[in-house]
């Protein structure tokens, strides 16, 4: 793969960076002055996503599960939100920003919020890899899915569901939605620990698993 120069690379980068963000609100982009997409490294964001949450610190990708959280209450909005965590779907930045158009203005300006602060802290010069062990990720989400599976029938039959008929997404969404609700109970570096899962594999991988 040929070495693209960093100052090429910026060049290349940030107008697809602005693109990328045009759904975001202006007030979400420049609040405070601290959200400045000029200062986003491109090698970071070339690297895709999954070095993004790898990056992000705990708190910020709390913020991200709790945005999730308050839309997949709404059925409307759940449909995105669930589309998103398909294994197979599309969590680059733009991939979120995507989603955030399908959501209703509340709940879409409070997901960008919370991908932005994603962003900016995973891009910061200084931003070092937080530690991140799949395996107890896993079983974060296991103790979820067994909590789970005590509150509401048909838990595991739709996370088990992998087909992509109607009712195989409708089945597989209503679990990921209870899977969601649990997850508020569990402290915060485990939230953020299953959180960095889901954003990196999806839920299909996981359904599998349990």
């Amino acid at each position: 793969m040929p070495i693209v120069p960093s100052r090429l690379r910026r060049r290349l980068v940030l107008p697809f960076l602005v693109c990328a963000f045009a759904v975001v609100p202006l007030h979400a982009q420049q609040r405070g002055g601290s959200i400045d997409l000029s200062g986003f490294d491109p090698a970071l964001i070339l690297q895709g996503v999954g070095d993004v949450v790898l990056r992000a610190p705990d708190a910020d990708i709390d913020r991200v599960y709790h945005a999730v959280h308050a839309a997949s209450r709404d059925d409307r909005e759940a449909e995105a939100l669930c589309a998103l965590f398909d294994a197979d779907a599309d969590r680059s930045l733009p991939g979120l920003s995507r989603a955030a158009n399908a959501l209703g203005p509340d709940s879409r300006q409070r997901f960008v919020d919370a991908v932005l602060a994603l962003a900016v802290s995973a891009s910061s010069q200084n931003a070092p890899v937080q530690a991140y062990d799949p395996v107890a990720a896993e079983q974060v989400l296991r103790q979820a899915g067994v909590t789970a599976m005590m509150l509401h029938d048909g838990f595991m039959i739709g996370m088990s569901a992998t087909g992509n008929d109607p009712a195989s997404r409708d089945a597989r969404c209503r679990s990921f939605r209870q899977l969601v609700d649990v997850m508020q109970d569990f402290p915060l570096e485990q939230r953020a620990l299953a959180t960095r899962y889901l954003l990196r594999e999806g839920v299909d991988r996981y359904g599998t698993e349990l």
